[in-house]
């Protein structure tokens, strides 16, 4: 088995390999401790393509809440910045409940793909949220209006959004009251 999962990496990490999401779906399948932390490991790589490949191993495995946060810091990271979509779009394999914060960072502050489907991820997870939830959101939201250019029209369909979108967080915390 050790020799299959190291050829398996091999394969997966080789540039000329046209079969390399297979590669990486297979060693998803395995998903063992040791699978979980090579892909870990490659999830950090500079190789984008390898970096890429460990995430979508990682969003196919079965036990993969542990990866969550190493995936979110991989996305969140000034090096991923403009090409951290296809990262985002990693995270439907994962249990996001506890993540609208990071959702709507990814949202407000990433690249046009990123944003696109962080935003349909907020749209269709159900999240616990939480007065602090609320609170962080409100934050970074006032952080984005602090730094972007009020007058695009990027910036005022994104207003119209996420003004509707905490003033239902807010409603919600004061029908509880």
């Amino acid at each position: 088995m050790q020799q299959k999962i190291q050829d398996l990496f091999r394969k997966m990490c080789d540039k000329d390999e046209s079969e390399a999401f297979f590669y990486a779906d297979q060693l998803a399948k395995i998903g063992t401790e040791e699978v979980l932390s090579k892909l870990l490991e490659l999830l950090r790589s500079e190789d984008f393509d390898e970096a890429y490949l460990a995430a979508r191993a990682l969003s196919k495995m079965g036990d993969n809440q542990v990866a969550l946060e190493p995936l979110l810091e991989v996305i969140h990271s000034k090096s991923n910045q403009h090409r951290n979509g296809a990262f985002v779009e990693m995270l439907e394999g994962f249990d996001l409940s506890n993540n609208f914060v990071d959702l709507f960072r990814i949202y407000l502050f990433g690249n046009f793909k990123a944003s696109l489907l962080a935003k349909e991820l907020l749209d269709s997870v159900e999240f616990d949220i939480t007065p602090r939830v609320l609170k962080k959101a409100e934050k970074h939201w006032k952080h984005f209006i602090n730094n972007t250019n009020a007058e695009s029209d990027d910036f005022i369909l994104k207003k119209d959004e996420v003004e509707t979108m905490l003033q239902e967080m807010r409603d919600l915390f004061n029908e509880n009251q």
